[in-house]
């Protein structure tokens, strides 16, 4: 990996414009033997053609082996180390939310994403609460908020992001992020009882201890506040961290960018990182009638597909199919605005055999004038396999996207 430091003093500024398309949970499996994937399922002309015309191969979104979470997966795609920058799912979630406040939030806060769930008998039955639509979801969180009140003189606030999303902020002084999840990850468990993380220094252990007794408190007080609700009758966390600063994304590349994000949490990512976030409409057609109206006021582009991921952790290949095709019925529209550069890929596999994310690697594109092309006809994971950029990782794709913009000087005499 390229360091930040290399990429301050090579990073060059010039008139070239990057467009990134994000396509979450795009990689995926066959459902039986000898079948096809989702993406090499559905129908895909303008990406097939724009395939033949681009340098493509496969991106490991952390290393061979390891599913990651989207938050990881995301910060790899923009060029940071997921295992330097190992941020919790709280804090993006949090910075989605209020993406559009001029300050998400400071160093007193620490935050969890939180699931509304279905608890029957003690154990959970439907970590999702059957995926309650968003007014639901913002009726229940207004509950938690307005219901649970301060702990221990710590200020508890509950936000809705999406469906049977939201986000838990503690704010007080000498607060811990370092708080293990409560989701058990499976269904037919019963939920974790809050807990500060193990093997910790005193310190820090000792605001890990008061932070889990506040968070325990608060998931009794939940349960109370939800008993009579159903699906959603508790709640699970996961991905507690405290707030801290990253480096900006301006700073790294010299580029002026922005995100173009339907979902809260990619909004937050792309927040955190100082991008400017666009306010856009629910459908892809919304997200490319977005970037055709702010074109010429930046120079990078994070354009967001969130539904290929969604239909594959509900298990629907179909679906998956479906939201493939309608990103590549976009295609057309972003080759009309001339990007320099055109980026292709997706954050992890989700394949709808597992339901869940995985650690399959994914396809990618790298269209431009300066790029090399290979072999490849068809945007798909096996043919991508056979393409010239052959297996990287994803935080070497700010790198190459950068080089086919001619936004990289030479390194050394």
């Amino acid at each position: 990996m390229i360091s930040f430091e290399l990429m301050k003093r090579l990073s060059l500024q010039n008139e070239s414009k990057i467009v990134f398309i994000v396509a979450d949970g795009l990689g995926g499996l066959a459902m039986k033997a000898g079948g096809k994937t989702e993406l090499e399922t559905a129908r895909t002309p303008n990406l097939d053609r724009l395939a033949a015309r681009s340098s493509c191969g496969l991106v490991d979104p952390i290393t061979p082996g390891i599913t990651p979470g989207s938050g990881p997966a995301h910060l790899a795609l923009f060029g940071y180390d997921p295992l330097e920058f190992d941020l919790g799912r709280g804090i993006l979630s949090t910075f989605g939310i209020r993406c559009f406040q001029k300050t998400p939030m400071n160093e007193r806060n620490v935050a969890a994403r939180m699931n509304f769930a279905t608890l029957e008998n003690g154990l959970i039955t439907d970590r999702r609460a059957g995926r309650v639509p968003d007014r639901e979801g913002r009726r229940l969180a207004s509950l938690l908020d307005k219901g649970v009140g301060s702990i221990d003189g710590v200020k508890v606030t509950v936000e809705h992001e999406k469906e049977y999303r939201g986000a838990l902020i503690l704010e007080a002084r000498g607060l811990s992020g370092k708080i293990l999840d409560t989701d058990p990850g499976l269904l037919n468990k019963p939920p974790i009882t809050p807990a500060a993380l193990k093997g910790l220094p005193r310190a820090e252990a000792e605001k890990a201890r008061k932070t889990a007794a506040v968070v325990k408190k608060f998931v009794q007080r939940a349960a109370k506040i939800l008993a009579k609700e159903h699906p959603a009758n508790f709640v699970l966390l996961r991905g507690f961290d405290k707030f801290r600063p990253l480096p900006q994304f301006q700073e790294v590349y010299k580029l002026n960018p922005a995100a173009v994000a339907t979902y809260p949490m990619y909004r937050g990512v792309a927040r955190l990182l100082g991008m400017e976030v666009l306010k856009t409409g629910t459908t892809i057609k919304d997200e490319l009638k977005t970037l055709r109206e702010n074109f010429a006021d930046h120079d990078y582009f994070f354009f967001h597909v969130k539904k290929t991921d969604s239909a594959g952790e509900d298990g629907d290949f179909d679906a998956k199919v479906r939201v493939i095709e309608e990103m590549d019925a976009v295609i057309p529209g972003v080759l009309k605005l001339k990007p320099d550069v055109l980026m292709i890929t997706g954050d992890h596999s989700t394949p709808a055999l597992l339901k869940s994310h995985s650690w399959h690697p994914l396809p990618v594109l790298v269209y431009s004038k300066y790029a090399r092309r290979d072999s490849v006809r068809k945007f798909g994971e096996g043919d991508c396999a056979a393409g010239c950029l052959g297996r990287i990782r994803a935080t070497d794709l700010m790198p190459i996207a950068m080089a086919n913009a001619l936004k990289l000087a030479k390194y050394g005499a």
